[in-house]
């Protein structure tokens, strides 16, 4: 009798096992998949039941593989997202809040995030995800031309920054002061994030782009190209930045976080002391840029939720995100993370972490990629003289709301309804 009781005993035991063992599934975008496949064995050791299985998403595929599994009921446990991706997919009923497990948790602390990169995953005042790594941009500079010109400091605002232009472009030189590809809306969408309208309005119904910031913004950005500062080109034009850079034939590159890295595997080691990175100057100090990055979410289907909250808290922790900026060069969301390892210690880094404190999430629809296309598809024309910045202001707006369309539908929809 002690024998079978014994027996009943290892054979509950293995049967709570067995219950207790499962498969993530977690789908990763580009790079990120690498190197997080580094950081799974941890996880790994301390949830011996949980075995991780990663896909790495080609980014050309992402968004289509994720709207397919949508649709076909077939999504993943948890997934890295794009932040301007997740209006959509919290639109579809896709995504599982995390404002209740946020509160709960000992790991994943609001307060430390960046508030505007946390604002990204807020839609409609629910949570939706938690920021993973951060995309901001900013300015790579050459501090030797700049002191050749006559500058001790990168520009703080707009007037000194037209007037290094100005210094840095002369027609002897044989080069510009800044590369701005003229179908890259990055750089646009960063000048006119630092105005104080909004780039939409009404409830997100309708373009805002007639207003007299955005106006400001395109004026500002058109004239670099007619002052001859920047060279009308695109980024397959522009052949290899890094390359150019070195040459001086431009001063200025506005760009984000994974340069940092481009820039000291590809200028040789005499010229590491050469160039630096600055924040944005903004039209009366330093400005705003772009809230980017990508976020970790749970999806509504996943039949291990708590398994995937536990990862998502294993890989929001200080440490584990130095460890992640160690591997790729991708920038943590928390201060907090800031504070020790290489991030610390890197003059170069620095000014990201000052720029992230003046970031601006763009509007939380999912229409808006759609929209900044086409409102970087009308300011080439405005460059290439085929659109003064008032009509091209008008054309913007008109396009913007013919997208838009379907949403003013719906919400007026919704609100008879009610």
């Amino acid at each position: 009798m002690a024998v079978l009781m014994l027996m009943a005993a290892l054979l509950a035991s293995c049967s709570r096992q067995a219950n207790d063992s499962h498969e993530l599934t977690f789908w990763t975008v580009g790079r990120e998949g690498e190197a997080v496949a580094k950081l799974i064995p941890d996880f790994e050791r301390e949830h011996p039941g949980v075995h991780v299985k990663l896909q790495q998403l080609p980014l050309t595929a992402a968004h289509q593989k994720l709207l397919t599994a949508v649709a076909g009921g077939s999504t993943p446990d948890l997934t890295q997202l794009g932040n301007t991706w997740i209006p959509e997919l919290a639109a579809l009923d896709a995504l599982e809040p995390l404002q209740v497990r946020v509160e709960r948790s000992h790991t994943v602390q609001q307060a430390d995030y960046f508030p505007s990169i946390w604002a990204t995953n807020l839609i409609d005042g629910t949570l939706y995800g938690v920021p993973w790594y951060v995309d901001t941009r900013l300015l790579f500079y050459r501090k030797d031309l700049l002191r050749q010109a006559g500058f001790d400091t990168p520009p703080r605002d707009w007037t000194q920054w037209r007037h290094m232009l100005a210094a840095l472009s002369p027609a002897q030189r044989r080069g510009y002061g800044i590369l701005l590809p003229t179908n890259e809306f990055e750089q646009l969408l960063a000048l006119a994030l630092q105005q104080d309208e909004p780039l939409l309005r009404d409830n997100n119904r309708y373009g805002n782009f007639r207003s007299a910031g955005f106006k400001r913004a395109l004026t500002f950005y058109v004239e670099t190209f007619k002052l001859h500062q920047a060279p009308m080109i695109s980024n397959v034009e522009a052949g290899n930045p890094w390359t150019e850079f070195g040459r001086g034939v431009y001063a200025f590159y506005l760009s984000g976080p994974w340069n940092i890295g481009e820039f000291r595997q590809r200028l040789p080691a005499a010229q590491q002391d050469d160039w630096s990175t600055a924040p944005l100057p903004g039209p009366e100090g330093p400005g705003a840029s772009n809230a980017g990055g990508s976020s970790l979410v749970i999806f509504r289907r996943s039949p291990h939720k708590e398994a995937a909250w536990q990862l998502v808290e294993f890989l929001s922790r200080p440490a584990v995100q130095q460890r992640f900026y160690d591997l790729l060069g991708d920038m943590p969301p928390r201060r907090s993370s800031w504070e020790g390892g290489a991030l610390h210690d890197d003059p170069k880094a620095r000014a990201f972490r000052d720029q992230l404190e003046r970031v601006k999430p763009t509007p939380p629809i999912p229409e808006w990629e759609r929209i900044v296309t086409e409102m970087q598809l009308v300011a080439a024309q405005a460059v290439a003289g085929q659109l003064t910045v008032d009509q091209a202001a008008v054309e913007i707006d008109r396009r913007a709301d013919g997208i838009l369309e379907k949403r003013r539908w719906m919400l007026d929809r919704q609100g008879r309804s009610r």
